[in-house]
Protein backbone atom coordinates (compact mmCIF):
# COMPACT_ATOMS: atom_id res chain seq x y z
CA UNK A 1 0.00 0.00 0.00
CA UNK A 2 3.02 2.53 0.96
CA UNK A 3 4.24 2.49 -2.92
CA UNK A 4 0.51 2.68 -4.52
CA UNK A 5 0.53 6.29 -1.97
CA UNK A 6 4.04 6.88 -3.15
CA UNK A 7 3.26 6.84 -6.52
CA UNK A 8 0.05 8.82 -6.24
CA UNK A 9 1.76 11.49 -4.41
CA UNK A 10 4.93 11.53 -6.38
CA UNK A 11 2.88 12.15 -9.57
CA UNK A 12 0.80 15.26 -7.71
CA UNK A 13 3.79 16.37 -6.75
CA UNK A 14 5.61 15.82 -10.20
CA UNK A 15 3.14 17.36 -11.79
CA UNK A 16 2.10 20.48 -9.90
CA UNK A 17 5.98 20.78 -10.18
CA UNK A 18 5.76 20.53 -13.78
CA UNK A 19 3.08 23.20 -14.09
CA UNK A 20 5.18 25.91 -12.04
CA UNK A 21 8.43 25.04 -14.34
CA UNK A 22 6.30 25.16 -17.28
CA UNK A 23 6.98 21.40 -18.72
CA UNK A 24 5.10 18.51 -19.97
CA UNK A 25 6.82 15.20 -19.95
CA UNK A 26 4.28 12.58 -19.03
CA UNK A 27 2.66 10.78 -16.36
CA UNK A 28 6.15 8.58 -15.55
CA UNK A 29 8.71 11.65 -15.46
CA UNK A 30 6.29 13.61 -13.58
CA UNK A 31 5.83 10.53 -10.53
CA UNK A 32 9.21 9.89 -10.98
CA UNK A 33 10.48 13.60 -10.51
CA UNK A 34 7.54 14.04 -7.70
CA UNK A 35 9.73 11.17 -5.73
CA UNK A 36 12.85 12.02 -6.34
CA UNK A 37 12.30 16.12 -5.64
CA UNK A 38 10.58 15.33 -2.34
CA UNK A 39 13.69 13.44 -1.48
CA UNK A 40 15.93 16.19 -2.65
CA UNK A 41 13.47 18.77 -0.59
CA UNK A 42 13.78 17.13 2.71
CA UNK A 43 17.43 16.77 2.49
CA UNK A 44 18.32 20.33 1.37
CA UNK A 45 15.66 22.01 3.51
CA UNK A 46 15.30 19.26 6.23
CA UNK A 47 18.80 18.58 6.85
CA UNK A 48 21.17 21.22 5.18
CA UNK A 49 18.21 24.11 6.36
CA UNK A 50 17.06 22.38 9.69
CA UNK A 51 13.35 23.39 8.60
CA UNK A 52 12.21 21.25 11.10
CA UNK A 53 8.40 20.79 8.72
CA UNK A 54 10.75 19.50 5.66
CA UNK A 55 10.88 16.47 7.18
CA UNK A 56 6.99 15.89 6.08
CA UNK A 57 8.43 16.60 2.03
CA UNK A 58 6.60 13.76 0.15
CA UNK A 59 3.86 12.96 2.67
CA UNK A 60 -0.03 14.35 1.75
CA UNK A 61 0.00 16.81 4.33
CA UNK A 62 0.01 20.55 3.52
CA UNK A 63 3.49 21.11 4.70
CA UNK A 64 4.76 17.98 2.80
CA UNK A 65 3.01 18.68 -0.21
CA UNK A 66 4.75 21.91 -0.32
CA UNK A 67 8.61 21.13 0.64
CA UNK A 68 8.06 18.38 -2.10
CA UNK A 69 7.09 20.30 -4.81
CA UNK A 70 10.18 22.76 -3.67
CA UNK A 71 12.59 20.12 -4.63
CA UNK A 72 10.88 18.92 -8.04
CA UNK A 73 10.76 22.43 -9.05
CA UNK A 74 15.04 22.47 -8.50
CA UNK A 75 15.19 19.06 -9.94
CA UNK A 76 13.41 20.49 -12.73
CA UNK A 77 15.61 23.36 -12.76
CA UNK A 78 18.78 22.01 -12.64
CA UNK A 79 17.29 19.03 -15.54
CA UNK A 80 16.49 22.23 -17.74
CA UNK A 81 20.16 23.58 -17.31
CA UNK A 82 21.31 20.22 -18.06
CA UNK A 83 19.08 19.62 -21.32
CA UNK A 84 17.10 16.76 -20.50
CA UNK A 85 14.39 18.35 -19.69
CA UNK A 86 12.76 21.03 -22.22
Amino acid sequence: MGWIIAIIVGGLIGWLASKVMGTSEGIIANIIVGIIGSSLGRWIFGDLLGIGSAWKAGSFSLAGLAFGVLGAVILLWILKKIGIVK
